[in-house]
């Protein structure tokens, strides 16, 4: 098998499922029914004994608790990274009040997040049957949240997972971080991530960048966005003021919560950023 059949396989997924629309008996407002949460993914490919993920157990990245792909998958050749960007719909909903998260970003960050676990045991069950082992950390029982203290300047507080999608995405060459800490990719930063981890081989993506914060133009307007100033240009995000307004989010919406102001409105939004 060849990696465009995969590639073919979670986009047409993604274009067909009914799980990618927000149904009528969830829907938090009765015209949200049928809301479109993602478009077509952007997919990428690494190689299961790039050293970068070796880099991912220091302190100042992950730590010790993050999980190397043979540690998932002991027969680990591929790590498949997805990128799923908000439909357009989603992301303008999200301008309208900056001081506080639209119903159609909340529906985004939770159904959106359903969706791509769905995904995620779908292509898992996909490649499986194709003679593939594979895992899908996100909806594995092993995956866990842990406290971490960063040695950096902050000396900050914050929960840190033992498989982060992100970085993970970086590794597989589909972008790199910006002030927010989101993922900056071709198609913008506005979206969420799933991955795989299978014994099958691909051929691995080029990472067209070599530094970690590259697609970044550091233009400022995700720190003018946050309404709680949890994001500076001399440390990037404080994740500990952002949490807490999340919680406050939760409080009033749950189960559903999320923000997502330093994606909208941004010269990152929709792609690569002019430098």
């Amino acid at each position: 098998m060849n990696k465009n059949i995969v590639i073919d396989e979670i986009t047409n997924y993604t274009n067909t499922s009914e799980n990618n629309y927000i149904k009528k008996q969830i829907a938090l407002k009765p015209e949200l029914a049928g809301l479109k949460i993602f478009d077509e993914p952007l997919i990428g490919f690494a190689n299961a004994d790039d050293t970068f993920f070796d880099k991912l157990k220091e302190d100042t990245i992950i730590g010790n608790n993050f999980m190397l792909p043979k540690e998932w998958n002991n027969d680990a050749k591929t790590i498949i990274s997805m990128f799923f960007p908000f439909t357009k719909r989603i992301k303008n909903a999200n301008k309208d009040n900056m001081d506080w998260p639209s119903l159609e970003w909340l529906h985004g960050r939770i159904e959106g997040q359903s969706f791509i676990h769905e995904t995620c045991n779908y292509i898992k069950t996909f490649l499986e049957n194709n003679g593939y082992k594979t895992v899908a950390p996100c909806v594995d029982n092993r995956f866990s949240l842990k406290s971490s203290v960063t040695i950096d300047k902050k000396n900050e507080k914050y929960y840190t997972s033992n498989w982060s999608e992100r970085h993970v995405a970086y590794i597989c060459g589909l972008g790199t971080f910006g002030l927010s800490k989101g993922l900056i990719t071709s198609k913008g930063i506005a979206g969420r991530f799933g991955s795989l981890i299978t014994n099958g081989y691909f051929e691995p993506d080029k990472r067209n960048y070599t530094e970690i914060y590259e697609y970044c133009n550091v233009c400022g307007k995700c720190v003018k966005n946050c309404p709680v100033h949890a994001i500076t240009l001399e440390h990037g995000k404080i994740h500990s003021l952002c949490n807490e307004f999340l919680d406050l989010i939760r409080e009033k919406h749950k189960p559903w919560y999320g923000c997502g102001k330093c994606q909208v409105n941004v010269s990152c939004e929709n792609g690569i950023p002019k430098k």
